[in-house]
């Protein structure tokens, strides 16, 4: 079941991000793989903001999205899925939760950022609905996202910025 993000989440989301991260060691992406999860007091901006969202079992999160609105458009700030709960279509659910959420402010799109190598990032973006963004079609917004993903080291690995129309 998907729903708002509630204050007492927030810890577990940083839990479901470190183990959603650990996959990413296998490929060598070791940067990756450890990098800190947002902070409770930055998960809560989103939370407070009504831009959390949580797959629960149990009511205990298992997977989360958190999204921002960059120049127009809704933008998949991260979605992360504990690994024992993947194969299930629980990302999609929740990018396609945001779509509804998306089209209820009349946003035209879905865009994010995404590893295209990796097969759980651009290729599941793919078969999500994304497609890749030419460099002439990235916003100021994407531009930016971008330019802070290189300076953090992401760029060690291709990159790539994806949009789904809606």
């Amino acid at each position: 079941m998907i729903r708002l993000a509630r204050e007492a989440d927030l810890p577990v989301l940083r839990e479901v991000e470190r183990a959603a991260g650990e996959p990413f060691a296998e490929l060598g992406m070791d940067l990756v793989a450890t990098d800190e999860p947002p902070s409770v007091a930055v998960l809560r901006e989103f939370q407070e903001a009504g831009r959390a969202w949580v797959h629960v079992v149990e009511d205990v999160p298992v997977a989360y999205l958190i999204a921002e609105v960059v120049d127009g458009c809704a933008h998949v700030e991260q979605v992360s899925v504990r690994p024992d709960h993947g194969g299930r279509r629980i990302g999609s659910g929740l990018i396609d939760n945001l779509a509804a959420w998306a089209r209820d402010r009349r946003l035209p799109a879905l865009t994010l950022t995404t590893f295209t190598d990796v097969p759980w990032n651009g290729p599941y973006y793919l078969r999500c609905g994304f497609r890749y963004l030419a460099d002439d079609e990235l916003t100021p917004g994407l531009r930016d996202i971008r330019a802070a993903e290189a300076v953090a080291g992401l760029d060690a690995w291709p990159r790539a910025c994806m949009r789904r129309d809606l």
